[in-house]
């Protein structure tokens, strides 16, 4: 790391950029907005990927450099080197958090909640270890069918789970769908196929009964909860224990999300290039009809 450079250097260029996007011409505005969303990347990658990647030309991250009073865009990316979120972020220590916990009650909540959802994160990541995920993996990808389920508040979990699992695993369903039962949908397992089953406490009637019959009909079972017993007659091949416990009156996910995300990280690698050829066709095809929101594009102008 450079001594010379200020570590807030970065904050306030980013700040600089939120102020001034508004006003920029688009294809200025969509290279700020870049940088916003993606300063790792931009930290890192050349001028030609950046630009692939944001999909405007080079020439507009230099014009943005210059109107930013930068010489080039190399010095524009330098102080971004120091601010890399995606590596630096563990060796900064918890001094922030002491910091923020003495600057008043809201501040001494926030820091409360923040290492709160921290230990979450870092318990449910523990405990999920790598032969038990390995294990997991195996049994999705040799399963015939998958079936992913959950129920009330978990249920946006398994929806994120299923909307990008099915990249890597084309033969896996969200249950119930529609205005279905969960056991209507279920009709059809069989030993062969895999049910994925999200629950908490309060663990929900409806996912302790799609348990008990995926038990019943002889289907491999991978369950993501809070316990490895959550119910009479519920038995899992494989259990994902995740901690939930937080400073208001509900549960809390982040640690069941961070095991989700570090599964799905598996699976889309195992998956190969097939995997990433279905990544490519999805957004391929979302590109296409328009499911992505732009700005309106302004005419080339050759200069």
């Amino acid at each position: 790391m450079d001594p010379h450079l200020d570590p807030k250097q970065t904050a306030r260029l980013i700040a600089a950029l939120k102020e001034q996007i508004a006003q920029m011409p688009a294809k200025l505005a969509l290279a700020a907005k870049y940088i916003i969303d993606n300063p790792g990347s931009f930290a890192l990658d050349p001028v030609r990927d950046t630009a692939h990647k944001a999909g405007i030309s080079a020439n507009s991250f230099v014009r943005l450099a210059d109107r930013l009073g930068y010489d080039s865009f190399e010095a524009l990316r330098h102080p971004f080197r120091d601010a890399l979120i995606t590596t630096n972020e563990s060796h900064l220590g918890a001094g922030w958090l002491d910091q923020m916990a003495g600057q008043g009650h809201a501040a001494a909540l926030q820091a409360r909640a923040v290492q709160s959802e921290l230990n979450m994160v870092a318990r449910s990541l523990r405990q999920m270890g790598a032969q038990r995920t390995n294990a997991i993996v195996e049994t999705l990808l040799t399963a015939k069918q998958c079936y992913v389920t959950a129920s009330r508040a978990s249920y946006a979990l398994a929806y994120y789970f299923h909307y990008v699992a099915r990249m890597a695993l084309p033969a896996i369903d969200l249950v119930p769908r529609h205005v279905g039962t969960t056991l209507d949908d279920l009709i059809g397992l069989g030993p062969e196929d895999c049910l994925i089953a999200i629950t908490f406490a309060p663990y929900s009637t409806s996912t302790i009964q799609a348990l008990r019959q995926a038990r019943k009909q002889g289907a491999r079972i991978v369950l993501i909860s809070d316990s490895e017993v959550i119910a009479p007659g519920v038995e899992a091949d494989h259990v994902l224990t995740v901690t939930t416990a937080s400073l208001h009156p509900f549960g809390a996910y982040a640690g069941a999300m961070a095991v989700l995300d570090c599964l799905l990280s598996h699976l889309i690698e195992a998956g190969g290039t097939e995997a990433r050829q279905r990544i490519e066709a999805y957004e391929a095809l979302r590109q296409d009809s328009g499911a992505y929101w732009t700005g309106a594009k302004l005419p080339q102008i050759r200069s």
